[in-house]
This record gives structure tokens, sequence and C-alpha cells, in this order.
């Protein structure tokens, strides 16, 4: 069930917030707990029934195993959990792209039937990966099964994350005041869910035409000139900024309603100035659990600079294959590797020269490598063969030449006749979607360096859980710091572009419409 749908906005919402509070109220948290929780189960095998024995089996599974390493902590045992887990995602997720590369490799025919991906198994998983080795450090503990579902199973945080930690979640809803429908709670949720819906159902989806037909051509062999190809890239780059950004957004905003703050997993990527704060600011709950489970588990820093780099550089492949079974999707987790290696690499360079770099012109120079960057990571993210991207990729760089449409370049005048002479080619037709593709971008482009992000603008009535030493300073240009921060409250005004973005996300109801980070 997509939160942009007629079933959740018109039935599943409502409704669950009513059984939920009327539970509450009559027969007491515990009840209205067990409510939250059928409800969230319901959520989920909307999209596929078989599955919800595949989420009962792992929550039970691992709520023993974790109720068994609180008592009394044993590596063995945590192994074996850990293991089973992984398992289990392998199966789902990696077992016919194993078994394909394998026979490509041993020029054999194996092939496995078609496994259908259940929905969310990632998230569900490193959460409860997560829960366990916080079981066996002490740090956290569960003995009640109905409050562990509600841990794993929360429908706001389930399908897409964040990643959330039991020691976050719960103490949220163990409060021994009884749940009450708090008026000033609900008005800041569905305010934030109407922003999200907004930068979902009109920003990410309105720019996503842009997008597929480019990558669709690159996929099926076809070539495209330098200006379509980076219009595709960027325009891709944006559908999936706003598409995690706007669903993060709802997700906050969906607790929020009941109540319960959730972690920061989204704070403004595209105005990172390196792409270590890119990594900081990107899906950070996944960043976090990469860090803590993997990377320091590897030995981190502490080894060595060679040691440093090949966790580092593992820490980020596996990261690209969590997102997909898919050499491309592997590819741009080495990629991302890479640039964090070359950017500690810079750091040190700059340290040892003693080089400043403070300004106007460094900053703005080193937020467009970074851009750069992450728009070539994306065409491998978004590409669906590797040839596709390889193929993208060569006419980013104009070896398939540059071409304009014949009303652009019949417009230019001068200009255009100069163009033709340096070897610009003329399109016939075109025109309308050159222009939208490129008035799009610019527009988002605006959007994401000049305006404040929900954490910014909701800051003040604690918009979501952070680590207390997150910075949540513009890198980009001074200049963008000082644009007014807007600062939600509740009046008329708020209520008047809040009631706004929630009538436009109707609007486009009728379409169809998914969430990128679904499939992961």
């Amino acid at each position: 069930m997509l939160f942009n749908s007629f079933e959740f906005l018109i039935f599943f919402l409502p409704a669950t917030l009513a059984l939920f509070f009327l539970s509450a109220r009559y027969l007491g948290n515990e009840a209205a707990i067990g409510v939250l929780v059928l409800c969230s189960l319901g959520f989920y095998s909307w999209w596929n029934p078989v599955y919800l024995l595949l989420i009962l089996f792992s929550m039970a599974f691992n709520f023993q195993v974790g109720k068994r390493l609180g008592r009394r902590s044993h590596k063995g045992l945590l192994t074996f959990g850990i293991t089973l887990n992984l398992g289990l995602l392998a199966y789902y997720k990696y077992a016919n792209f194993f078994v394909s590369n394998v026979s490509t490799l041993l020029d054999t025919h194996w092939s496995l039937s078609d496994i259908l991906l259940p929905l969310a198994i990632s998230f569900f998983t490193f959460q409860q990966i997560a829960y366990l080795v916080d079981s066996h450090r002490g740090i956290t503990r569960e003995y009640k099964f109905l409050h562990y579902a509600l841990f794993v199973s929360f429908f706001p945080q389930l399908i897409a994350g964040p990643i959330v930690h039991h020691r976050d979640m719960l103490p949220q809803f163990m409060r021994t005041t009884r749940f009450c429908l708090d008026s000033n709670h609900f008005a800041i949720g569905l305010s934030i869910f109407a922003i999200g819906l907004f930068k979902k159902t009109v920003l990410a989806d309105g720019v996503a035409p842009y997008a597929n037909p480019v990558f669709n051509a690159v996929d099926n062999g076809q070539t495209v000139d330098f200006f379509t190809a980076w219009g595709g890239a960027l325009a891709y780059s944006f559908q999936l900024y706003f598409d995690f950004s706007g669903y993060s957004d709802m997700a906050i905003g969906l607790a929020r309603m009941f109540g319960i703050v959730l972690p920061l997993n989204f704070y403004s990527p595209y105005k990172a100035a390196s792409i270590t704060e890119f990594w900081r600011r990107w899906h950070i709950t996944l960043s976090h659990f990469l860090r803590d489970y993997v990377y320091i588990a590897l030995g981190g820093n502490r080894r060595g600079r060679t040691r440093r780099f090949t966790n580092l550089m593992t820490t980020m492949l596996l990261g690209g294959l969590w997102h997909g079974a898919g050499w491309n999707f592997i590819i741009w987790g080495g990629l991302h590797g890479l640039y964090l290696i070359l950017h500690q690499i810079w750091q040190a360079l700059l340290s040892k020269l003693s080089l400043k770099t403070s300004g106007s012109v460094y900053s703005a120079l080193a937020w467009l490598v970074t851009m750069l960057c992450v728009v070539v990571g994306w065409v491998f993210f978004r590409a669906t063969t590797f040839e596709g991207a390889i193929g993208l990729l060569q006419s980013m760089t104009g070896l398939h030449g540059f071409t304009l449409p014949q009303g652009i370049m019949a417009r230019l005048g001068d200009a255009g006749i100069f163009l033709q002479s340096l070897g610009m080619q003329v399109a016939l037709g075109g025109g309308q979607d050159f222009v939208l593709t490129w008035l799009w971008i610019t527009v988002l482009l605006i959007i994401v360096l000049v305006m404040p992000n929900v954490q910014d603008m909701f800051n003040w009535v604690r918009c979501s859980l952070r680590d207390q030493h997150f910075d949540t300073t513009d890198s980009v240009w001074p200049m963008l710091s000082r644009v007014r921060k807007l600062q939600w409250k509740a009046s008329m005004g708020w209520a008047t572009a809040g009631a706004a973005c929630l009538a436009l996300g109707f609007l486009t109801l009728f379409q169809v419409s998914e969430f990128l980070y679904f499939q992961f």
C-alpha cells in the first residue's frame, strides 16, 4: 500500500488512527499497541499476503534470540541469529543473481525460478540485526513479543525506513500516560506529511517523465546526445531526491500523528560540499548502520591507512549490494567507496600543506565536484544494464554529439549559426520536451539549494530524532545560509499551505506512481 493512494489516505490512515486512540481510551495502552501491530501487519500484507508469514517468522525468531542475548551474552548465538537473517535476505534478494553469475562464469544453464522479493526485507532485516547486536552488547532488551512486533512493524517506517533502534522507539510507546490524540502532534504530523506528499507526487513524479525515457533508450542500446543525456541524468537525480525526501517526510509526519518521533533520515544532501558530508545527509540511518555494524566491526580506522581504505571500500560495496542484486549497484557502491577514499586523501593533503578551504569560491567548486560525482553515480544506480550506464556516460562527455531542437536553434539567430559551424547538430521536433526538461531541472535545483528543509522548518517542535553532534549548517555558499528560514507555527497561513499541498497530492492519485526505495 502506497502512502499516496486512495486506500491509504481515505481508508487505512483514518481507520488506524481512530482504532488506536479509541482502544487506548477504553481498553488501555497495551490494547492500543496490539491494534497498531495488527494494522501495521495489514498494511504490509496488502502488497502480498504470502509474505506476512515471512515477517512474522522473522519477528518471532529474532525476538527469541534477542531475549536470550539480553539475559546472557553469547557470541555463538549472536552469530547464528545474524547468519539466519542474512541467509533469508540472501535467498530472497540475491539467489537468482548469484546463480545467474555462476552459470555465466561456468558456461552452464543453471537457473532458479523467479523469486519474488518480499517488500522491505532489507529494512526489517537490518533493523533486527541491529537489535540483536545491541542486545548482545547490553544496550537494549525486550521481553514482550507485542512490543517487539511494534518495533519491527510500525507502518510509517516499515517499508522504506528509517532504520530505527529499539532503544529509540520503544520508550516512546512505553510512556506511563494513556495514549491520547494530541492536537499539537496531529497538526505537526499532518503538516509534515502534506509537504512530503507534495514533494513525492508533484515534484518527484512531475520530473520522472523527463528521466525515464532517456534511461529506457540507453538500456535498449540507443544513443542520445549530450543535452539529452545530461537532462535525463539530472532529472533522475532530482526525481530520486524528492522521492526519498518526500517519503522520509511522510514517514516522520505519520509517526508524529501517533505522538512518535522518528530518527532523522534525510537532510538536504544536495547542499553537501563533500562526498563525506553527502553521506552524513543522505539515508542517514543506513549510513549509521553501515558505519556502526560494518565499518567499525571490520576495524574502522584503527589499523592504518591501507586497512582503513579497505574497510571503507568493503563497507560501500556492501551498501551498494544492499540496494539491489545487480552489478550496477555494486559499481555504484564501489564508486562511492572510491570517492570517500579520494576525499580522505585530499583532506590529508590539504592538512599537510596547511591550505585553507574557507571562502565562497572553494565552497562552490567543492559543491560542484560533489554533485558531479553524485550524478555520475546515479547513472549506474538507475540504469538496468551496464552497457546502458556506460552509453549514457559517454553521451554526457559529448562522445555521441551535441544536438539542439530546430525550434530552439532558430531562435538563437547568429549564435545558432555559430554553434552549427562548431558541429552542433539540429533535430526536428523535441523542443517542448527540451525546454520542459531543463525548466524542471532549474526550478528543482533552486528549491534544493535555497529552500529550507522540513527539519529546519519544524526544528523548534522536535521534528525528528538526530545525533546530537549532527551539523545543520549549510556548506554551499554563505549567501544561501542567509536566506530567511521558514518556521512552522500553528497559523492560518500554514494551515492553508498544508491544505494546498494535500489537495495537489490528492489530484495526482489517479496517475501511476511508486516509491523508488520500495524496491530495496
